[in-house]
C-alpha cells in the first residue's frame, strides 16, 4: 500500500503549483494550503516546548534531534519570492503592531491576525472561518445560540459579557492589515521536500509533526525523565533486543 501511496504522489498535478484542497491520493487527506509555514511553526513550537525537559532526557535528545533536522530541511527549501515577501511582512510588522494584538482577554478567542513567537521565530497567526452548518443558522442568518439561560445574572457576569462585547466591536472597528500569505512552493520543490524528509507525503509529515507536539504535553506531564516507581527486572527487556 505504501508504494502505492507514493506512486499516486508521484502523479499528482504537474502544474507549477499544487492546489490547496484537492486529493492527494490518501483518503481524508486533501493537499494542504501552506505546508511549509505549518511545518515551521509546528517544529519550532516542538522546540520551544522541549525546553521543559531536561537536557539528559532520552525522550528529548531524539525528539530534538529528528524536530532539527527536518526544520532544518524545511528552511533549505525556499519558495519563489519569499525574500520580498519577507522584507514586505517585517514592515507591516513594524509599522502596526496593534493590529496584532487582536485576542479577546476575556473568552481567549482570536479575532483576527496575532503575532506569537516560538523557540525565538517570529509567527503571524490567523484565525479562519470555519464552515458554517446551515441547520443551526435561522431564516434570517442569525446564529441560533439555544435559549437564553433562565434566572438574574450575577455582577460578575454582566461584567464579563459587556467586557466581551465590548472587545469584539472594538477588534472589528479596526482596520484589516494586508497580510499576504507565505509564498507557496512549487510542485518540484514540494517534492523535493518530501525526498529531504523521506515520511511520505508533505501533508503525512505535518500530520506527524502536529501529533508530536501534542504528545509533547503529555511526556511533560507524565515526567518521563524520571526513574520508574517500581524499576524493571533485570533481563526483563533482553527478549526485544535486536540480538536476542
Amino acid at each position: 500500500m505504501r508504494a502505492t501511496f507514493r506512486l499516486l504522489a508521484s502523479v499528482r498535478p504537474t502544474a507549477r503549483y499544487l492546489e490547496p484542497g484537492q486529493p492527494t491520493g490518501i483518503t481524508g487527506l486533501p493537499t494542504h494550503n501552506a505546508p511549509r509555514s505549518m511545518l515551521l511553526y509546528l517544529y519550532n513550537a516542538t522546540l520551544e516546548k522541549l525546553k521543559a525537559v531536561p537536557e539528559h532526557s532520552v525522550y528529548r535528545q531524539s525528539v530534538e534531534a529528528v524536530t532539527k533536522q527536518r526544520l532544518a530541511h524545511v528552511e533549505s527549501v525556499v519558495p519563489p519570492g519569499y525574500k520580498e515577501w519577507a522584507a514586505k511582512a517585517k514592515e507591516i510588522l513594524k509599522q502596526e503592531p496593534e493590529k496584532f494584538r487582536t485576542t479577546n482577554t476575556a473568552t481567549n478567542e482570536m479575532l483576527g491576525a496575532a503575532k506569537v513567537e516560538r523557540d525565538g521565530q517570529v509567527f503571524v497567526v490567523r484565525q479562519l472561518p470555519s464552515e458554517v452548518d446551515m441547520r443551526y443558522q435561522q431564516w434570517d442568518g442569525e446564529v441560533n445560540d439555544g435559549p437564553e439561560l433562565e434566572g438574574s445574572r450575577t455582577q460578575e457576569e454582566m461584567e464579563w459579557h459587556v467586557k466581551t462585547q465590548f472587545e469584539r466591536a472594538e477588534a472589528l472597528e479596526q482596520k484589516e492589515v494586508e497580510w499576504d500569505p507565505e509564498p507557496q512552493l512549487t510542485t518540484e520543490q514540494i517534492a523535493e521536500l518530501e525526498n529531504k524528509i523521506g515520511a511520505g507525503l508533505i501533508e503525512e509529515v505535518i500530520q506527524v509533526a502536529e501529533g508530536e507536539l501534542k504528545l509533547t504535553d503529555t511526556m511533560i506531564e507524565s515526567k518521563v525523565w524520571e526513574p520508574l516507581e517500581e524499576p524493571a527486572a533485570e533481563g526483563q527487556w533482553v527478549a526485544f533486543e535486536r540480538t536476542a
